[in-house]
């Protein structure tokens, strides 16, 4: 047999796959949280650009974020550790040296995948920087400005492989500049009369038996927090403030999907849409991020897959957007996670779509406070239960009935009836402390 002729069939099966991999399209908000979406049955937001994703595609109702702060949470996204494992448990700290080629930019180019980034990266620097030493062609800066544009030209173009491309915009996150009084970086918000503001949510009281750390943490960093002195009117304007913002992403966010629908995407491309975190959104009488509450840690996340397949499913198993994320991209990609990671692939489920599937029973959550105190804590999160640790203070324990008690108000850890729970819970973090290598002397035995 002629030798071209034999390595040209030796080579076929392998030219198929790559051919068949999908374009992998992450799009991504910054302290969004998951109730913040009228496709979640918010009739004070109007998100009728992400409805269209989630129309198309899977919506998960429980997706949590890895840690309730950008830059750990992105660090999970794209590395696939725990923030803590790789030193990155706060903003501001850079990857370990070297680190840089277990990125999935890096990853997904050695195979060949176009990797192209557009906005707010943060890990640690606001934008990604312009050597390439991620992996990923830097086609916009941390700027939201233009940033769906960019991304619109990159879609437009022809492609001669599979590429992934990330588009990752900083609103919602301006609710941080309003609250200080701030002008917004992208874009002011016209403030509406008090009687078009919606109402206080149902968990604004702070629960008598929430963990102390947090109100501590409050009062040592009033620029985070300077809604402690707020009204129930000043809430409810910070609550419009927020939706509108949220709105305002919608908006970009539906010109990106233009250009899929243009360019006829949708059969080989997978789209994912989530956030690094949420927001407190005045539950609790709280705003911005770190703390474990549901509605700073329970994040957007909706997958499109190629053909629209299982085009509206809801799903209500636990994943996580960081250590899955990014052992769910490696799936699509082909390309075996590093070693070390933890992650659980959601591809077969979201391909499944079969709400009973098993998946994993418990997913944990980390935060580190910035600034303040630094103060540590971690959730588990199953199917009935959350489990809550802070690592100091009063009711540093909490446990909630999430089934009957999605607000949070009743911390079960107190009563001796739920006692055999507690244990089991404890048992459960200890675990997983274990296994990722927790160092800390604050846990509780049974």
């Amino acid at each position: 047999m002629n030798r071209n002729l034999f390595l040209g069939i030796l080579l076929m099966p392998l030219c198929t796959i790559a051919q068949e991999r999908p374009n992998i399209i992450y799009i991504f908000t910054d302290q969004h949280s998951v109730q913040a979406l009228s496709c979640m049955g918010n009739d004070d937001v109007s998100t009728p650009n992400i409805d269209r994703l989630a129309d198309a595609g899977v919506l998960f109702t429980r997706a949590y974020c890895s840690a309730p702060l950008s830059g750990p949470s992105r660090t999970s996204m794209f590395t696939g550790f725990y923030s803590h494992e790789i030193g990155v448990n706060m903003n501001g700290k850079p990857l370990p040296k070297g680190f840089e080629k277990n990125v999935l930019g890096n990853l997904l180019s050695v195979v060949g995948y176009e990797c192209a980034y557009a906005g707010k990266w943060h890990v640690h620097t606001s934008s990604m920087p312009e050597e390439n030493a991620f992996g990923f062609e830097v086609i916009h800066s941390h700027n939201d400005n233009g940033l769906a544009e960019t991304c619109v030209d990159f879609l437009n173009k022809k492609h001669t492989k599979p590429f992934f491309l990330v588009a990752s915009f900083d609103n919602p996150h301006n609710i941080c500049e309003y609250a200080r009084q701030q002008s917004l970086p992208y874009g002011e918000i016209e403030m509406a009369s008090l009687e078009d503001c919606p109402g206080l949510p149902a968990n604004f009281a702070i629960n008598p038996y929430d963990a102390d750390v947090i109100a501590y943490e409050k009062t040592l960093n009033y620029s985070a927090y300077p809604t402690i002195y707020y009204t129930a009117d000043d809430w409810r304007k910070y609550r419009y403030t927020y939706y509108k913002l949220v709105e305002k992403i919608d908006a970009e966010i539906g010109k990106i999907i233009d250009a899929i629908d243009k360019n006829k995407l949708w059969e080989n491309t997978v789209v994912i849409f989530s956030s690094d975190h949420g927001d407190g959104m005045g539950a609790h009488q709280w705003n911005q991020k770190s703390a474990l509450y549901e509605e700073v840690v329970n994040v957007p996340m909706i997958v499109t897959l190629p053909g629209k397949k299982n085009a509206g499913t809801v799903l209500p198993q636990l994943v996580n957007n960081g250590v899955d994320f990014y052992a769910s991209v490696c799936d699509w990609a082909g390309v075996s996670p590093i070693e070390g990671t933890s992650g659980v692939s959601y591809r077969k489920l979201v391909e499944a779509a079969d709400a009973d599937m098993k998946h994993q029973e418990n997913i944990v959550i980390e935060t580190t406070f910035d600034k303040g105190t630094s103060s540590r804590g971690w959730c588990v999160c199953s199917e009935k239960y959350k489990y809550v640790l802070y690592d100091k203070g009063r009711y540093r324990e909490q446990l909630y009935d999430m089934e009957k008690d999605r607000g949070e108000m009743r911390n079960l850890a107190v009563e001796s009836s739920y006692k055999d729970e507690l244990k089991k819970y404890r048992t459960i973090l200890s675990k997983w402390m274990d296994e990722h290598k927790v160092k800390g002397k604050f846990r509780i035995t049974n």
